[in-house]
């Protein structure tokens, strides 16, 4: 099971959904209708977001989340509620990433492919979503970055 970053200075967190099993182009065909970082709200929300959550096309998400190692947990998310690791649930907020284009004029990305860098202990430290508009590059670390690269 994945787990998340626990912020309170040591260990890992409870589980944060439930893990994917498939590899590459897992995702392919879904459409993307929003992307929403997971801020710290002490921290403020000037850095990296500790989660990535993808909304899809019909209501479920995808949660990318930095492992206590530096890697990425990729699992189901709840969209719009906040994991289970969130605590206390009140220091904690879904925000904007400005960084990240609006959804183009259809509503949504297509995701075209997916691709994982992956290390030897087959823990993934890079996730790409190719979309037809670009790739969404999702890396892990003390936090999550995330950049949307056009075509």
């Amino acid at each position: 099971m994945t787990v998340g970053r626990d912020t309170s200075g040591g260990g890992v967190s409870r589980p944060t959904g439930r893990r994917r099993h498939s590899r590459a182009d897992w995702l392919t065909g879904a459409r993307i209708t929003a992307v929403h970082g997971l801020f710290y709200r002490p921290e403020g929300r000037a850095g990296e977001p500790e989660a990535v959550e993808f909304v899809l096309d019909g209501g479920a998400s995808i949660l990318l989340t930095c492992a206590f190692d530096g890697t990425l947990g990729i699992t189901s998310g709840a969209w719009p509620a906040l994991p289970d690791w969130c605590v206390p649930a009140g220091l904690w907020e879904f925000g904007p990433l400005p960084q990240l284009p609006l959804p183009p004029y259809t509503g949504a990305w297509t995701v075209v492919g997916t691709h994982e860098r992956r290390d030897a202990q087959d823990k993934v430290h890079e996730a790409v979503f190719r979309c037809e508009e670009g790739d969404f590059v999702v890396t892990g670390g003390d936090t999550v970055t995330i950049r949307f690269v056009r075509l």
